[in-house]
């Protein structure tokens, strides 16, 4: 039975004709500069900016994972969408540094501040990341949404699968190659829109089936509703040993986050992404003026509470129903015997949660709502891969190019990318430990980029040397982690001989591990710069705390407007009010 009506068809291709008619508007538009290819001519306002951040971010990780941890985990995962303070730290705080300094890439900010070997390092581990996992994880997702939504498709012999993914990135990849940052920006903020009102109906449409919000929490338990109790389960005695044991495995596959781990580990990773990487920041970068960029981030941090609502309560729903008998189709493909959740199939929560509950209509709503989610975060990654390869490694090779070449650079890389996604398809199709895998790739990866950045801006002694040193041991320790672990993930019934070398450094929780890369990081990186010559102030003068003048800190206390203050407080009083409501 088709679980599309011709009425849903209408608004899916409805939603398209909007999306490419509006990017085909900004290429005809678009002049043939880096600036403008790159940055959106560095004329973005606060709302673009702000809805692009929340549109990037909001990608398949969301769809399938975040919604699939509401049906297993609860509400433990809001522990990283209430990191929304991590962009009011960016535009409060780092963004003058970023505005003033005119880069187009985070690796570039790190040569003007440090020394170019640390933006090729920089560049070289983040190219590779996106690859590895934005890429990977977006195609994935994708698969799994069109393979619910649509499973009638097929086309020369490809299931919906293929068809989704292959679908999704040529046609992301078409106005992303031609129109670059402006029509990335722009059709993400229309995706938002279409997006948050499509999630919101899910989370309506599933309460009104279930019965309300009551008998939501009636039905899923009160822990389902604790931000701190899923962290710690029943039984478990080793939530401050570093080191799985016999007692802590079981619970170890179902979640990888002791509350240590997201305590001390998760703001790391929190602040890295919002604040230091291309893929976000890239927003603000291309921003009119610093104000706009402020007003942009502190309305991406009031979109970001969202997804609390919109993905990981739609997942609690999910399973609700299937636990009620409400609906015997959901029990049958989410449920065990004994009724519990099976956690291989809780990546399907959401789009069945469509497929179940809403009418024709409402349903093809949503389902725009869902491929504005894959588009986005792929075009997203496209154009931030396609920056940071033109402006990192080619302008270095070919310092005289001209405007025209580095358009038409950035365009080839960008097909480079879509073509890496095609090939990826393969490789992911059905695998479900990849997906796993994934989550923890980043944080491997984050902390000595967040050492340099952070420690680099807000202390004026730390040397090239020393963010050198701190970005090579740190991603040194990450990359040895993730080929120990690559094996175990990826191969069925492989491990390490017990209490081996290797055995422990896979079964030290990845959020401990990460925290050991950050005080390593930390320490070379202090060691390193305290025992070597002091920099240049008067080269690095206005990026870094202490080498700000008394002008630049005067021009930045301009752009400071009341109403910016009080909207931050707002947002704010709205995170600390939802850790206390779901607290307890």
């Amino acid at each position: 039975m088709a679980v599309l009506a011709t009425i849903d068809w209408v608004f899916i291709a409805l939603y398209f004709i909007i999306i490419l008619g509006v990017a085909w508007w900004i290429i005809r538009q678009n002049k043939a500069t880096s600036d403008d290819y790159f940055l959106a001519g560095r004329n973005l306002g606060w709302f673009v900016v702000g809805a692009s951040i929340f549109a990037s971010n909001i990608g398949s990780e969301h769809i399938v994972g975040l919604a699939g941890s509401g049906a297993t985990d609860g509400v433990a995962m809001a522990h990283y969408e209430l990191h929304a303070w991590c962009l009011l730290v960016l535009g409060w705080l780092l963004a003058p540094f970023y505005m003033r300094s005119k880069i187009y890439t985070m690796p570039e900010f790190l040569e003007k501040r440090f020394s170019a070997s640390s933006r090729w390092v920089l560049s070289i581990i983040s190219l590779f990341a996106y690859v590895l996992t934005k890429i990977a994880v977006g195609i994935f997702a994708g698969g799994i949404v069109f393979g619910v939504l649509l499973p009638e498709v097929n086309f020369m012999g490809m299931n919906s699968f293929w068809v989704g993914s292959i679908l999704m990135i040529v046609l992301t990849g078409i106005y992303t190659v031609l129109g670059g940052m402006k029509a990335v920006a722009i059709t993400e903020a229309i995706q938002t829109v279409i997006l948050i009102l499509g999630s919101i109906l899910v989370t309506y449409y599933g309460l009104d089936a279930l019965g309300g919000w009551d008998e939501l929490r009636r039905i899923a338990g009160s822990e389902m509703f604790n931000l701190w109790k899923p962290l710690v389960p029943e039984g478990m005695t080793g939530t401050w040993s570093p080191v799985r044991t016999e007692t802590t495995m079981a619970w170890y596959f179902n979640s990888n986050y002791p509350w240590l781990g997201m305590l001390f580990c998760a703001p790391i990773i929190g602040l890295w992404y919002w604040c230091t990487d291309q893929y976000i920041v890239q927003r603000i970068l291309g921003a009119k003026n610093l104000t706009e960029a402020r007003r942009g981030t502190i309305a991406a941090a009031f979109f970001k509470l969202l997804p609390v609502f919109i993905f990981i309560i739609p997942g609690i729903i999910t399973f609700a129903l299937a636990a009620s008998g409400k609906m015997p189709e959901l029990a049958g493909t989410l449920l065990d015997a004994d009724g519990k959740i099976i956690n291989a199939n809780a990546q399907q929560v959401f789009p069945l949660l469509v497929a179940k509950v809403l009418p024709a209509g409402i349903r093809g709503i949503v389902v725009a709502g869902l491929l504005a989610a894959l588009m986005s975060s792929l075009a997203g990654v496209f154009n931030a891969s396609s920056t940071l390869f033109t402006m990192d490694l080619y302008s270095k090779f070919r310092p005289g190019a001209s405007e025209k070449q580095l358009v038409r650079v950035g365009r080839i890389a960008t097909v480079a990318m879509v073509i890496i996604g095609l090939l990826w398809i393969p490789v992911i199709q059905g695998s479900r430990g990849l997906y796993d895998y994934l989550q923890s790739v980043q944080g491997y990866l984050a902390p000595p980029i967040f050492v340099v950045f952070f420690f680099g801006i807000f202390n004026k002694r730390l040397n090239a040397k020393g963010a050198l040193a701190a970005l090579l041991v740190g991603f040194g320790m990450g990359l040895f982690r993730l080929m120990i672990d690559t094996p175990v993930m990826l191969t069925p019934g492989f491990t390490y001989e017990e209490n081996s070398v290797f055995w422990i450094i896979n079964n030290i929780f990845f959020q401990y591990y990460s925290l050991i890369i950050f005080l390593v990081s930390t320490v070379v990186m202090f060691a390193v710069s305290y025992t070597s010559e002091a920099p240049d102030y008067q080269k690095i003068k206005g990026l870094a705390m202490g080498t700000v003048s008394a002008e630049q800190k005067a021009e930045t206390k301009g752009t400071y407007r009341k109403v910016d203050y009080l909207t931050s407080a707002f947002v704010l009083v709205l995170i600390i009010a939802a850790y206390l409501y779901f607290s307890g």
